[in-house]
């Protein structure tokens, strides 16, 4: 399920490039440094708020012609704008899933006698392997 709610994002004359973001339909605050991450945040706190919801219990985005610029949180801060912000929570709650699915994976014995005497996780390495090859 893909959704999209107006986000009032506020932009402080600051050197870090502060942008201040206030999601009214969820009540929700953050910020981010630079308007990529500033939209980056907005989507991780939709996504966070939403995540354990059913989808049936996902409040209805109000209209972007419905949302003030003016009536955010931060509106006096500085420069303000209101954009939606999208996020497939579907795809954000399986990037979040870590439930441990049990693989069996062959090593050599002299590869595997070698890795217990370092204490090495096993898995923890393939994890790693994978992470890195996949990314």
């Amino acid at each position: 399920m893909v959704v999209a709610y107006p986000v009032i994002f506020t932009k402080k004359n600051d050197k870090k490039d502060t942008y201040l973001i206030y999601i009214p339909d969820l009540e929700g605050t953050t910020q981010g440094y630079g308007l990529a991450e500033a939209i980056r945040m907005a989507r991780d706190y939709i996504g966070t708020k939403l995540y354990d919801k059913d989808d049936t219990a996902i409040p209805e985005p109000s209209l972007l012609k419905d949302i003030n610029p003016n009536s955010g949180v931060f509106s006096k801060q500085g420069e303000t704008i209101v954009s939606l912000v999208d996020i497939d929570l579907e795809e954000y709650r399986a990037r979040l899933d870590n439930t441990p699915i049990r693989r069996n994976v062959s090593l050599p014995s002299w590869l595997n006698r070698k890795a217990n005497d370092a204490h090495i996780n096993v898995s923890r390495v393939l994890q790693e392997a994978l992470m890195d090859r996949l990314a």
